[in-house]
């Protein structure tokens, strides 16, 4: 993808991580003792149900490996900045949701090689791993995800009204950069984007919905309360798909890998709207 690998795409996740990072502090992280079973239930739901709801799907649908891969990755990565936004907007619980995002991107260090590399060897075989490293792959998220998050974290502590004050136009020059980014992952498969999207763009709104629907129906039969549901629902459909693209970019991947989380992308917003409209009638 050329210029947008290498550069726009870079200062995109950074600027959406740290911008994380700026509205972050360490009560967000304490929040797993004072709420443990709604932490819990949306941690284990997003790194462990995610993930194998979309192997699901790509073994039934089995689509193009490229296309199976790419689909694992957009499930593997942390939630979406955007669902805290959306989950207020909503009536949710917007602090358990800013945990929840802040958990899993920190997590995503560990959690999306493991995903990565097991996707690769089965969809593509294991001679797609065998130039990589798990522990070389980790140290590269670790660069793009927990440094900026804790950069951000360290602003906000040492400087707090400063982070306040930069905290809204930060998560305007994230969206853009997001936006960008996304319009040129699917720019650079133009040609076959069609192919693709028939290919894969029922299979990505399948997970969509799936996860949506076990996150806030499912997690009622644990007892957890409306509020929470909501949380949960939005942290389950909106996935980082900057972060998917640039791990498709850092591994040296075909482009190819890449759309199903620009396919996933354009979906979640227009589910997630639909969805908060639905909840805030009642």
């Amino acid at each position: 993808m050329g210029v947008t690998t290498e550069i726009l795409l870079p200062m995109a996740l950074f600027a959406i991580m740290f911008t994380l990072g700026l509205g972050l502090g360490l009560a967000d992280f304490r929040r797993i003792a004072t709420q443990p079973r709604d932490v819990l239930v949306g941690l284990a739901s997003q790194i462990i149900l995610l993930p194998a709801v979309a192997f699901a799907i790509a073994v039934a649908w089995a689509p193009a490996p490229a296309l199976a891969v790419g689909l694992m990755i957009i499930a593997a990565a942390p939630g979406g900045v955007t669902s805290n936004l959306l989950t207020r907007y909503a009536g949710g619980d917007v602090a358990l949701s800013v945990t929840l995002t802040a958990i899993t991107s920190l997590a995503a260090m560990v959690t999306v090689p493991l995903v990565v590399f097991l996707a690769l060897g089965h969809f593509v075989g294991a001679g797609a791993t065998a130039e990589m490293s798990m522990s070389g792959i980790a140290l590269r998220m670790f660069g793009i995800v927990v440094v900026p998050v804790v950069l951000g974290m360290a602003l906000r502590g040492a400087r707090p009204a400063l982070a306040a004050r930069w905290l809204p136009a930060a998560e305007a020059v994230s969206g853009v950069l997001f936006a960008l980014v996304l319009a040129a992952a699917i720019w650079a498969e133009r040609q076959n984007i069609a192919t693709y999207f028939a290919a894969a763009g029922l299979a990505a709104l399948a997970l969509n919905l799936a996860m949506m629907a076990i996150a806030f129906w499912g997690t009622a039969l644990m007892g957890c309360a409306r509020p929470q549901r909501i949380a949960l629902c939005l942290e389950c459909g909106l996935q980082n798909g900057t972060l998917a693209i640039a791990v498709v970019a850092a591994l040296g991947l075909d482009a190819a890998y890449a759309v199903p989380a620009a396919i996933y992308s354009l979906m979640m917003f227009a589910t997630a709207l639909v969805f908060v409209a639905l909840v805030r009638r009642g």
